[in-house]
């Protein structure tokens, strides 16, 4: 049984877009499951579906307004970088509208719902892959898995949704008596979870460098160092769920085969530049093909 999964990463999930791309329209691979992790959450469905040119589409056109409906950040340009800046009207208003979260994220759970249709989602819900995402259930204190085939259109829509919600920043959800947000606070990793579902073989897109590059600037400001913080925490949960899969995999005769990015793609993934984005998914696809054949290396004709 052959899985893909695909961690958390905000913007930086173009990357992971590129190299499933080559995994599944050039190497030919056939998944029987799908589980993904916030910006993995958005890829799997499509990915599934061979929707590619579709997803590809959504990822190298989006911008700030299509993911927040109330951004709580401006993006300004330093020394050549991007940073960021409160945006302290959009914060008031957030909280004086009784908010408990800076920012809201709606406008992406109406591009959800605007990229995978009823017919799409049925088509995946009576077909035989298995299609999971990742959420926190924060009131429970713990990580659920919730499958495609468990729900109605609507509800699945809102799990993707969640998966994403990167919180305190975007919107906290409150169902089923519950508060949920990003899976990624969790695990931005299911390895263990493929292997305990059946998979085997799996192809992991870790949309973070195998080893650490990155020097941090120093904070400016509340909300750098409130990012700094749990972009530090995130990579440890990572790190750690990616030991544990490898733990998990040595004892259960599976195969991980690891695909990183093999640079810093940016220090903030909530920063959502198209231009960027289309430079990334290229650079993903680019970076699957040239990691395939220097494993499987074309051998010359010598007839």
């Amino acid at each position: 049984m052959r899985a893909l999964v695909i961690s958390g990463g905000g913007s930086k999930g173009a990357f992971g877009g590129g190299v499933a791309q080559y995994l599944l329209q050039e190497l030919k691979y056939e998944y029987d499951l799908f589980l993904g992790t916030s910006t993995g959450s958005l890829l799997i469905s499509h990915l599934a579906l061979q929707k590619i040119d579709k997803i590809k589409g959504v990822y190298t056109s989006v911008n700030q307004d299509s993911i927040f409906s109330n951004c709580p950040f401006l993006i300004q340009q330093k020394h050549g970088m991007d940073t960021i800046a409160i945006n302290h009207w959009n914060v008031f208003k957030n909280f004086y509208n009784g908010s408990k979260t800076f920012g809201e994220s709606h406008s992406l759970l109406q591009l959800i719902r605007d990229t995978l249709t009823v017919k799409e989602f049925e088509s995946l819900q009576k077909g035989p892959k298995e299609i999971i995402v990742t959420v926190s259930n924060l009131s429970l204190n713990q990580v659920e898995y919730k499958s495609i085939s468990d729900f109605n259109y609507d509800d699945f829509c809102e799990w993707i949704w969640i998966s994403c919600n990167y919180t305190p920043f975007m919107t906290l959800m409150r169902k089923n008596g519950c508060e949920y947000a990003d899976g990624g606070i969790g695990n931005m990793v299911p390895l263990e979870e493929a292997i305990k579902r059946g998979a085997t073989e799996i192809d992991a897109i870790i949309l973070q460098t195998e080893v650490t590059h990155l020097n941090r600037l120093p904070s400016k400001n509340p909300f750098a160092l409130l990012t700094n913080m749990f972009s530090f925490m995130l990579d440890r949960i990572e790190r750690q769920n990616i030991r544990i899969g490898k733990f998990v995999a040595n004892h259960n005769d599976a195969i991980i085969n690891f695909y990183y990015t093999p640079t810093v793609l940016t220090t903030n993934s909530l920063i959502f530049n198209k231009e960027k984005m289309t430079k990334w998914w290229e650079s993903g696809y680019d970076f699957a093909k040239h990691k395939n054949l220097e494993l499987n290396p074309i051998e010359p004709d010598l007839e």
